[in-house]
């Protein structure tokens, strides 16, 4: 991997953020733009259930040493595809853990059938938190765009915000002279990060998005874990506003 690109090492380990949460990153997968493939680091979150059993949130791509460090965390029991375009790796935790859930966000079903990729999925994620993990995570359908919606959790115990694209925040010194500049004019740059411009383009039910907003504020998170790029380990709340300035 280029110097400009590098990973969030260690990769593919489990890292601690809370008590009986954990956040993984894995390799750089690249996005086409019209000059090469952009870098996107992946990240999936990992958490333990009161019942021992692992929720396993928008999952990358593994290897032996993370399905060793996961089989000694607990069973893995839900693997959730956040959005539809978070869902390429679920087969393969799938085919090592056949007696998981495979959660299917809106969307996504289609999208894999689009792209060919074969991912059987089990059932459909709800509006409200799922009884299996009522009481521990909080859900809710982040809407107001025709072209894609995003389930979006809540680790109560912690007040851990978790998200995949409703905000990237890449840092500049992990992408080349270019990619930067285009990382830039997408409004994704860390530490202004957001909502990606071609996204926000889509969203023409502002009304429906703030109300969704307005929900993840009132959770009153303490920290957000993003899929893509630096998290938020503190002010949370005013990370939020800022990063979703744009639906004002």
């Amino acid at each position: 991997m280029s110097p400009a690109a590098p990973l969030y090492e260690p990769a593919n380990t489990l890292k601690p953020v809370a008590p009986g949460l954990w956040i993984v990153d894995g390799p750089i997968v690249r996005m086409a733009t019209p000059v090469g493939g952009m870098p996107f680091p992946t990240r999936m979150t990992v958490a333990r259930l009161a019942d021992g059993d692992l929720w396993c949130h928008s999952p990358i791509a593994p290897d032996d040493g993370l399905f060793a460090a996961i089989d000694a965390l607990g069973p893995v029991r839900h693997l959730v595809s956040p959005n539809k375009l978070h869902y390429a790796h679920i087969a393969a935790w799938k085919r090592r853990y056949q007696q998981a859930t495979a959660w299917a966000s809106p969307g996504v079903r289609e999208r894999a059938s689009s792209q060919r990729i074969a991912v059987d999925f089990d059932t459909d994620l709800a509006y409200a938190a799922e009884q299996a993990w009522a009481g521990e995570l909080d859900q809710r359908h982040f809407r107001g765009s025709r072209a894609i919606e995003e389930v979006v959790f809540l680790h109560r115990a912690s007040g851990t915000l978790i998200l995949a694209d409703l905000i990237e925040n890449f840092e500049a010194a992990r992408f080349g002279t270019a990619m930067r500049w285009i990382a830039r004019l997408g409004g994704v740059l860390d530490p202004d990060g957001k909502m990606s411009l071609a996204m926000r383009f889509t969203f023409r039910e502002r009304r429906t998005a703030r109300a969704c907003l307005q929900q993840m504020l009132a959770w009153q998170p303490q920290r957000v874990i993003l899929a893509h790029g630096r998290c938020y380990l503190e002010n949370a709340g005013t990370e939020l506003a800022r990063a979703f300035r744009w639906l004002a």
